[in-house]
């Protein structure tokens, strides 16, 4: 078998552990969970023909202990980079990987861990693997099948344009020269703080700009997904504006909404409307704004900020349309030998 190419494995130890969780009812994803992960996903990269693998360091020794008892053909390496326990960890992790001449990384986290990579690495292509909290980016798919899909397109084995589209991304430009992404939402929240951890409180939304609106999902997609759906494919967002009011279902027009897991709320809607690809909305504060759930921006009495809506984020490997193409070149096919002391058969040891 014929293989090149080098996968990058990001984990963001924190993701799934968070203060939403204290205010819904989400599940928890533990250290063992994200390392029982790292070790599937390279399973499932190695199978596919990947020989060598960068993995992100961090305090908990996640990506570490996932493969120091591995046997399979495959070189995994640690990436050294200063860890600082915040959102920061995944870009230097990302830009260490893409020097190192990774062809695509596999992100164990939340939205915004793929937005941090984002930030950092704007047209990295990337499997996002949800371990967070009220996550529409990322997928929930096995690890093993995961790293099968991403192994594929790194090695180059199969070509990115078969198992990969370029995402949608919001661009926003203050009138100062701030600048920030976001991947699936912003938002405009008043009377809120900077550096909350907690969900967005609907009392407080008055916009949210939204490049996937989904009524299936849970946070802020679902806002605008229950009143004019919008998914990945599409060529278009979705802004909702709020009435950020106690008690909005005795002035107006109320949406009862999936804010978190196991948690319903009723959000006052004012208007929605359809955005095109490649257009603009201006937002006017004051109001703090929010880029997939991380508080940044304060914008000031009459300050504005542009959030443009354009097709040109990290390329997204979908683990259905890559294996579905594997399987129409016959990409497992004829593959020779395979070692793992795991997998039960007498002929692989």
């Amino acid at each position: 078998m014929q293989s090149a190419g080098t996968l990058g494995i990001i984990v963001n130890p924190h993701s799934g552990r968070d203060a939403r969780r204290l205010f819904a009812r989400a599940g928890t994803s533990t250290i063992e969970d994200k390392r029982n992960q790292v070790t599937r996903i390279v399973v499932g990269a190695a199978a596919a023909g990947i020989k060598k693998i960068l993995l992100s360091r961090d305090s908990f020794r996640i990506a570490a202990a996932a493969t120091e008892a591995l046997t399979i053909d495959v070189e995994c390496e640690l990436v050294e980079t200063d860890l600082t326990g915040h959102g920061i960890d995944s870009q230097m992790a990302a830009r260490a990987m893409r020097d190192a001449g990774c062809g695509a990384i596999v992100a164990l986290g939340g939205d915004g861990t793929s937005r941090a990579i984002t930030q950092e690495w704007r047209d990295v292509v990337l499997l996002p693997l949800s371990t967070g909290t009220n996550n529409v980016f990322p997928f929930h798919t096995e690890a093993t099948i995961a790293g099968a899909a991403a192994g594929l397109v790194a090695s180059g084995r199969l070509a990115l344009e078969d198992g990969a589209e370029r995402s949608k991304i919001v661009e926003v430009m203050c009138e100062d020269g701030r600048e920030s992404i976001a991947l699936i939402d912003a938002a405009l929240l008043v009377d809120d703080h900077p550096g909350s951890l907690l969900q967005a409180d609907p009392e407080k939304l008055a916009r949210i700009l939204l490049t996937r609106a989904e009524p299936s999902a849970v946070g802020l997609s679902p806002v605008g997904g229950l009143l004019m759906p919008c998914y990945a494919p599409d060529n278009f967002a979705v802004e909702v504006v709020g009435r950020p009011e106690p008690n909005p279902e005795e002035t107006g027009k109320t949406l009862r909404c999936p804010i978190s897991p196991g948690l319903y709320a009723n959000v006052g809607i004012e208007s929605v409307d359809r955005v095109e690809l490649g257009g603009e909305v201006r937002w006017t504060g004051p109001g703090l704004m929010a880029f997939d759930g991380d508080r940044e921006i304060v914008l000031a009495e009459d300050e504005s900020a542009i959030l443009r809506v354009v097709r040109n984020g990290p390329w997204v490997i979908n683990p259905d349309r890559a294996l579905s193409a594997a399987a129409a070149q016959g990409l497992f096919m004829d593959l020779g030998h395979w070692h793992d002391k795991r997998s039960g058969s007498t002929g692989c040891c």
